[in-house]
């Protein structure tokens, strides 16, 4: 599977970038970053700057039917930046409406909320969000996992860092079951 791994150019945070990837490497899969701009994207341990990694496609030059799926890492800044950007937005949004499978951990259903796509789901974030999700007409659930398919897709959603094992292996089981379905 070819996986879209989207992020703001500064604010993500780097356990919910680096977890996933890694999961899908291992999983032989290829991830993809894919952000706003061009160049490296600079990733957080909570407020702390981190490391950096380079941006393969940018969004508005790529779209959501050359990848079998989303992933939205968290960290407070990184979503919020990217529910700013038109692109971004419309990029999230092309997920659902082509039924393809979304995964957001953390703070990374603000973007979700933002391209309007929670309305009559059920999904968890970091608990700050439950009002924001609430208001979008979604229902939010403190669960380590949660996945959801009353829409147009699957969307599986966690809460915090200390979710990634079982983030990361729902995530994998839903967006392969959903791209073989979606091959038959």
């Amino acid at each position: 599977m070819r996986i879209a791994f989207l992020t703001a150019p500064e604010g993500v945070e780097q356990v919910e970038l680096t977890e996933p990837w890694q999961a899908a490497v291992d999983a032989g899969h290829e991830p993809v970053l894919v952000s706003t701009s061009a160049g490296k994207i600079q990733a957080f341990n909570h407020l702390d700057k981190a490391d950096t990694f380079p941006v393969q496609e940018v969004v508005g030059e790529t779209s959501a039917d050359s990848f079998d799926g989303l992933v939205l890492p968290g960290g407070v800044a990184n979503p919020d930046l990217l529910r700013t950007d038109d692109k971004a937005v419309a990029f999230v949004k092309d997920f659902f409406e082509q039924g393809r499978p979304v995964a957001a951990i953390c703070h990374a259903s603000w973007t979700l909320v933002e391209a309007d796509v929670v309305r009559g789901r059920v999904l968890t974030s970091w608990p700050s969000l439950r009002t924001d999700i609430r208001n979008a007409g979604g229902t939010w659930v403190d669960e380590q996992v949660k996945i959801c398919d009353h829409g147009p897709n699957k969307l599986v959603t966690s809460r915090k860092p200390d979710d990634l094992k079982a983030f990361s292996e729902a995530w994998l089981e839903v967006f392969r079951t959903e791209t073989a379905q979606r091959q038959t």
